[in-house]
């Protein structure tokens, strides 16, 4: 199976998954996920800055634009919860989805979009590398 294949099914449900959960922090009131972010000692303001990042993240990186800097971000953003809400509830109901997707977003760093991104339209690149 060539490595751009899997690259591109990695980077569309990684970015699913952001969207929604972006949506999900503005639909279910930005104010209150900025709350949540108080109680946890993080400045609310950052909650602005990670909705952001999931929804806007989420459909460039299903588009597979700038790929490579939206699982940047995504990374941080993955860190930023594990180290602040999820390692203190355990591996199972803890930090596994998170670590699951911080190891989505380490892939696509290193491997890139795959096909069918918009990446290759702007820069003229693919990554288009064939495992034997």
């Amino acid at each position: 199976m060539k490595t751009t294949t899997s690259m591109t099914i990695l980077r569309v449900v990684l970015g699913i998954i952001f969207l929604v959960h972006g949506a999900q922090k503005f639909s279910g009131g930005i104010s209150n996920t900025a709350g949540f972010f108080d109680s946890l000692g993080i400045p609310g303001v950052m909650a602005y800055a990670v909705a952001v990042i999931e929804l806007l993240g989420g459909a460039l990186m299903i588009l597979g634009l700038a790929t490579r800097v939206i699982a940047g971000l995504f990374m941080i953003v993955m860190l930023g919860a594990i180290f602040t809400v999820k390692i203190g509830q355990g591996f199972v109901g803890g930090v596994e989805f998170d670590l699951a997707l911080l190891s989505m977003s380490i892939a696509l760093l290193i491997g890139g979009s795959g096909p069918l991104a918009l990446d290759s339209r702007f820069t003229g690149k693919t990554s288009e590398k064939t495992v034997s």
